[in-house]
Order: structure tokens, then C-alpha cells, then sequence
């Protein structure tokens, strides 16, 4: 079963690292979506695939949280609004 996760956060962390690593990991659990910086420290993933690939993705982040400098975590359930055509892009 698919799942479509919306994940917020505020990032002290470089977002060209930020957007690097949570590449290869989505690439690694394959899944789709996006990471986008809102403003200056905001920052949005949105990340869809197989329950359990989404589940380790998110597992991934929240582990990472103290050394990659995230808080604010906040993780809501989200319909996929477009074909994000099996690719995680980094929109800056």
C-alpha cells in the first residue's frame, strides 16, 4: 500500500547538505517527491512511496535530526496532488 507523507521542519544546516542527503536517502527507500526550502530555515519534504519505505525514510530523518540540525519536526498524512513521475527533486 502507497503512502504520501508531508514533512515540515526548520533546518540550521546548509540546505545544499540538507537537500543531498535526504536525496540518496529517498533514492535508497525509492520513493518520489520533493524537498523544498520555504524560507530561510523552513523546509518541506514530500515524500511518497510503499508504507514501509516511507516509514525507514522517516526513521532515517528522525535519527539524523540532532546531527543534521533539524527541529520542529512535524509529519502529516498528504494526498498526492501531482505525478511526481517516480523522481525526488530538490526545488530551491
Amino acid at each position: 500500500m502507497n503512502q504520501c507523507l508531508r514533512i515540515t521542519f526548520v533546518s540550521k544546516n546548509n540546505t545544499e547538505i540538507l537537500c543531498e542527503f535526504v536525496q540518496k536517502h529517498a533514492q535508497k527507500y525509492g520513493l518520489e517527491g520533493m524537498i523544498q526550502a520555504l524560507e530561510n530555515v523552513h523546509v518541506k519534504i514530500i515524500a511518497c512511496g510503499s508504507r514501509d519505505s516511507v516509514e525507514k525514510f522517516l526513521d532515517t530523518l528522525h535519527k539524523s535530526a540532532l546531527e543534521k540540525r533539524l527541529e520542529d519536526i512535524e509529519v502529516e498524512p498528504f494526498l498526492k496532488d501531482r505525478d511526481y513521475r517516480g523522481v525526488f527533486r530538490c526545488i530551491e
